[in-house]
């Protein structure tokens, strides 16, 4: 059997203000397998970024994590100091984020970035240290890795660069990376370029990737589950191409409803009505309810769990009815 690589029970992040302390992430559980792209989609604002800065331990204040436990191959590491912290991240587990610039020197060279990279986690030489570089370069895909070893990120486009944050995350070999919407503000072919990259780097090195994007066509395409988010919480997760043909949680059917699709007949794109709630104004219950056309009263008193939902696990109360009773309603 394939032992979890990462395990997060009951994540809870927090942060305290003016208005009191409001829960940012509540109560969320899932794991990652080795080789495994686990997708995490939701709007802006369901708390998909700060997932992964939790795990990480990249959460700035007033942000903390409050309750919960995460766990990297059975090891807990949510309660270990900065410096044994500092020392899982890039080693044991790198991020690849949204905007390359943020994550490169503009003063340094490409090939001093990712030599001091190497060096300061792999016990390499100068030498062996850049032929490593080197490699990593021409392996995303830049050509005339020698020649452009030497250029500033200034140098390179926005596509380019994201490659050489991929080459920095993956310079040290981590067992997992965390890309947060890796392809945002890259054009169409780069972004099937890069996800191909990500693919390969899980198919052929068994690096597992936690992949958080609001994109459902990268999710369909790279991801081998999928877990939805919404206000905070995860409300369905699953298999991906179970999510995408067939979801059972209303959010997840509302989703997949307003992605336009190629050929068939064509249909007015479905849209959810109202917008997510603010954290000082979740309702009771069911976040979800207000915006639900499938609402009922225990929907408005009660928060749902996890429950297997024909396919998928999915947190509504539609599942806490009779099995028949459920399905029929699902299916409108």
């Amino acid at each position: 059997m394939t032992r979890t690589l990462l395990q997060a029970e009951n994540l809870r992040v927090e942060l305290s203000g003016r208005r009191g302390t409001l829960r940012a992430i509540d109560d969320i559980s899932f794991t990652i397998e080795p080789g495994e792209v686990l997708g995490v989609v939701g709007e802006s604002g369901a708390g998909k970024s700060l997932t992964g800065a939790a795990i990480i331990g990249l959460l700035e204040p007033p942000m903390r994590m409050t309750g919960g436990q995460i766990r990297l191959a059975g090891k807990r590491i949510d309660n270990l100091p900065n410096e044994a912290m500092r020392r899982i991240r890039g080693k044991e587990i790198s991020t690849i984020f949204q905007d390359p610039l943020t994550s490169l020197n503009p003063l340094y060279a490409i090939g001093r970035q990712l030599v001091e990279t190497i060096r300061t986690h792999l016990d390499l030489s100068a030498g062996a240290a850049r032929d490593r570089a080197l490699s990593l370069v021409h392996e995303v895909g830049i050509a005339g890795a020698g020649e452009r070893f030497d250029h500033y990120p200034h140098q390179f486009s926005g596509g380019m660069r994201q490659r050489i944050v991929i080459a920095l995350a993956i310079a040290a070999n981590p067992r997992l990376i965390i890309a947060d919407e890796p392809t945002t503000a890259l054009d169409v072919s780069i972004q099937a370029q890069i996800i191909a990259l990500l693919k390969r780097l899980s198919r052929d090195h068994g690096t597992a990737i936690m992949l958080i994007t609001h994109d459902m066509g990268i999710i369909a395409e790279t991801a081998h589950r999928v877990a939805v988010m919404y206000a905070g919480r995860i409300v369905e997760i699953g298999a991906v191409r179970q999510i995408v043909t067939n979801p059972r949680h209303p959010y997840t059917r509302g989703l997949m409803g307003s992605i336009p699709r190629i050929g068939g007949a064509r249909h007015r794109l479905r849209q959810i009505e109202g917008s997510m709630p603010r954290l000082n104004a979740i309702p009771p219950g069911c976040p979800f309810s207000p915006r639900c056309p499938e609402a009922f009263d225990a929907c408005r008193r009660g928060r749902p769990d996890l429950l297997p939902a024909n396919g998928t696990d999915a947190a509504c109360w539609l599942y806490h009815m009779a099995p028949a009773l459920a399905e029929a309603v699902a299916d409108g």
